[in-house]
């Protein structure tokens, strides 16, 4: 079991704008990490874009569950981790960051915030320390109301593109991924 990033974003009228995140990329070889990072990135603002105000979502995307929530104050969180994560933590640990986040940083800096104006450093605390669902979840209490949301699980990334968008186009034009990422997506999704 293990979460690779965790990301704070503001969901905005057309597009998501990253203002913290934190990755345990030990994983992947020291080569692939920049890529890798990229990816998470990208991917993480375009849930956070395509996801409903008031949402929690699940995305399968390969061997990985990409956790959502965007709260009705447009400010979201995505947790990026392995298949294995337990559901129910992931949502507890995204509930926790936005509460933390939301009393630590004005909501007026949310729109145009980035993570170098925005202070909050508690994000690589928190990825590491909910590393191991076991000992996380004994130090939180689950609240009720998480286990009453609806939380939908899509599939693929693919079932939340609009119809006739296709992730290949999408990675393209996006502005998140420098070419030798978009190069290394070519190569390992065979295009």
């Amino acid at each position: 079991m293990k979460l690779y990033s965790l990301s704070i974003l503001h969901k905005g009228a057309t597009k998501s704008n990253l203002l913290k995140s934190a990755y345990d990329l030990s994983s992947f070889s020291f080569f692939q990490r920049s890529s890798v990072q990229e990816f998470m990135t990208f991917t993480s603002a375009l849930i956070v874009e395509r996801s409903a105000h008031g949402s929690r979502a699940s995305v399968k995307e390969q061997e990985y569950l990409c956790h959502v929530y965007v709260r009705n104050d447009s400010l979201s969180a995505v947790v990026i981790a392995d298949s294995e994560y337990p559901q129910r933590v992931a949502f507890t640990l995204l509930d926790k960051v936005l509460e933390e986040f939301s009393r630590q940083v004005e909501s007026i800096d949310w729109p145009s915030g980035n993570p170098d104006t925005i202070n909050y450093k508690a994000l690589d605390i928190h990825l590491a320390k909910y590393q191991n669902p076991r000992e996380a979840d004994a130090m939180t209490k689950v609240q009720a109301e998480l286990d009453e949301t609806k939380i939908i699980l899509h599939n693929t990334m693919e079932s939340l593109l609009e119809r006739g968008e296709k992730l290949d186009d999408l990675v393209q034009k996006s502005e998140h991924l420098g070419n030798q990422s978009k190069v290394f997506y070519k190569t390992v999704s065979g295009d």
